[in-house]
C-alpha cells in the first residue's frame, strides 16, 4: 500500500460529503463514524476520514480524566469505510455490510479528541458478498491502527 500522505497530494473527483455517505451507508447517529470520503475506487480502495469530537458519546465513559476512543470503533470506522466503498457499487447497493471478523489488528497510539482519523482500505479478496480488506488509521501521518477485516454483504430487510 502507498503512502497515505501519497494519496491524499492526488485526489480524484470521487468523494463523498456526509450526505453522500448516508446515501449509501445506512449506518445514522450515534454510530456513524465516517464524516467524509476523499477517495473512492470502486471494490478497489477508500479513503476516508473521521474528525474526533470531545463530544463523542463514547468518551463519557472512556474514559472521563483521559478520553481515548475505543480500538473497536476504530476498527468499526475503518468497516464502515469498507462498507462505503462495497456498496458504491450498483450490484451491491441493495445490500448491507456486516463485520464478519478482523485479523492481525493491531493499535499503535491512542486517538484522543481533536484527531482527524484518516483511515484507508483496500480489498484484498473477495468472493461473492464475502471478503477480505487491509485497514489502516493514521492521525497526522502517525500510524495508529492497522490489521484486516473480514466483511460480510447481505439483503437489506425491508422495513
Amino acid at each position: 500500500m502507498e503512502t497515505m500522505e501519497t494519496k491524499v497530494e492526488s485526489l480524484p473527483e470521487t468523494t463523498l460529503d456526509i450526505k453522500g455517505i448516508q446515501r449509501i451507508l445506512p449506518h445514522r447517529y450515534p454510530f456513524l463514524l465516517v464524516d467524509r470520503i476523499l477517495e473512492l475506487e470502486n471494490k478497489k480502495r477508500a479513503i476516508g476520514v473521521k474528525n474526533v469530537s470531545f463530544n463523542e458519546p463514547f468518551f463519557m465513559g472512556h474514559f472521563p480524566d483521559q478520553p481515548v476512543m475505543p480500538g473497536v470503533l476504530i476498527v468499526e470506522a475503518l468497516a464502515q469505510v469498507g462498507g462505503i466503498m462495497m456498496l458504491s457499487n450498483l450490484e451491491y447497493s441493495e445490500k448491507t455490510p456486516f463485520l464478519a471478523g478482523i485479523e492481525n489488528f493491531k493499535f499503535r497510539r491512542p486517538v484522543v479528541p481533536g484527531d482527524q482519523l484518516l483511515m484507508e482500505v483496500e480489498l484484498c479478496h473477495s468472493k461473492g458478498t464475502f471478503g477480505k480488506l487491509r485497514a489502516i488509521a493514521r492521525v497526522n501521518g502517525n500510524l495508529v491502527a492497522e490489521g484486516t477485516i473480514i466483511f460480510a454483504l447481505v439483503d437489506r430487510i425491508s422495513p
